[in-house]
């Protein structure tokens, strides 16, 4: 370990190993620091869905889209496989077309195709056919399976950038040029802080200022279809119009809504949506909900499963899929998608606070660098 790194970035989930990277293309050397053994929060705990469509409008679309190719860049250097590309957004209701045309009129558009009826049918047989009223397909999108990715992501830092990670080390302060942890102290320059849902252990105050609570988010494994198709991109249905905000901010979405609100209110109750995603078994991950609270109860009831599995079957499969692996996740979550907040000049607290992590990450990984090192930065 050298004497003295350029920066210590404590966290390694997906916001931080972004940070390192934008770090080290710098020339700096880093040091991660995190408290578990290997990666095992919100990073590893989703769809691994690299979402660009449907995020809002604005800056975090634009970040979207510079993480994406990002992710591309360094899924090829790092051995991670793209398990598939693209976005299909199903539109089951009338009231969900007038959306999908409001979002093709504005930038988030560009590229992607609206589909009637009839051409959604044609392009995934897969799915249901009863109720589709049109469709968009987004070539935008990626998708990595995360428990794999982060770990080889990871050891390309180390490997590639000579980036150090100290595992299994808490950080009780953050005081460049020291970082007091478990381990003894770590010299740097300057820290990045990416807690993830570590609401507690530093900067408890300045958390608490931008009103951060958690959110819990229930996913599941199912069986390869029997079938034997594949989907031809992710896929997400009217119940996602009314949730992304790329979406849902547009006037057009509240036809849509008031209908959801009277057709599946128990969906919307528990923040039920469709995300279909498949890996290169075969084998698909469906989710989600979302349920908020300071603390979280560690349960996963079987009715909010239900909800999930009724708009999988509605859209792409009849049958109820066998379910082979269930889990819950936790996200940072405020009314704001992230914030950046400066306890000194050589301090960055960071975190993703509306589970977009693994779609933002590496663009907000290299505005925090460039803040840190660039014109009126350190230098």
């Amino acid at each position: 370990m050298p004497a003295t790194y350029d920066l210590a970035v404590v966290g390694a989930g997906i916001v931080g190993l972004a940070h390192a990277l934008a770090a080290v293309r710098r020339g700096k050397r880093v040091v991660v620091i995190d408290r578990d053994a290997q990666a095992n929060g919100a990073s590893i705990r989703n769809f691994g869905f690299v979402t660009v469509t449907g995020q809002e409008r604005g800056q975090t679309w634009r970040r979207a889209m510079r993480s994406r190719d990002v992710w591309l860049e360094v899924a090829a250097k790092a051995g991670i496989a793209v398990e598939h590309e693209g976005l299909a957004v199903i539109g089951r209701r009338p009231e969900a077309v007038p959306v999908l045309e409001a979002f093709m009129a504005t930038e988030m558009g560009e590229g992607c195709e609206l589909l009637d009826a009839a051409a959604v049918r044609a392009r995934f047989p897969m799915l249901q056919p009863e109720l589709i009223s049109a469709g968009l397909w987004s070539p935008h999108d990626r998708r990595v399976e995360s428990r794999q990715a982060i770990p080889l992501l990871a050891a390309w830092l180390v490997e590639a950038h000579g980036v150090t990670f100290l595992r299994q080390t808490q950080v009780t302060a953050v005081e460049p040029p020291r970082l007091e942890t478990s381990a003894g102290l770590v010299e740097a320059e300057a820290a990045v802080v990416c807690p993830g849902d570590d609401l507690l252990a530093l900067f408890p105050e300045r958390i608490a200022a931008y009103g951060v609570r958690k959110c819990k988010l229930h996913m599941l494994r199912v069986a390869p279809p029997s079938l034997g198709w594949r989907l031809p991109g992710s896929v997400m249905t009217d119940l996602s119009l009314v949730r992304y905000s790329g979406y849902s901010d547009l006037p057009e979405a509240a036809p849509l809504l008031a209908r959801l609100q009277r057709e599946q209110a128990e969906h919307l109750a528990h923040g039920v949506h469709l995300i279909a995603v498949q890996s290169a078994d075969g084998s698909l991950v469906i989710g989600d909900s979302h349920h908020y609270g300071e603390t979280l109860d560690p349960f996963a009831p079987q009715a909010v499963d239900d909800l999930i599995l009724s708009e999988y079957c509605a859209t792409i499969a009849p049958e109820p899929p066998r379910v082979l692996e269930r889990w819950t996740g936790v996200y940072s979550s405020s009314g704001r998608v992230m914030f950046c907040d400066k306890p000194s000049d050589s301090v960055r607290l960071v975190m993703v606070t509306s589970g977009t992590g693994a779609s933002t990450a590496f663009a907000i990984g290299e505005e925090t660098i460039a803040d840190l090192y660039g014109a009126g930065g350190m230098s």
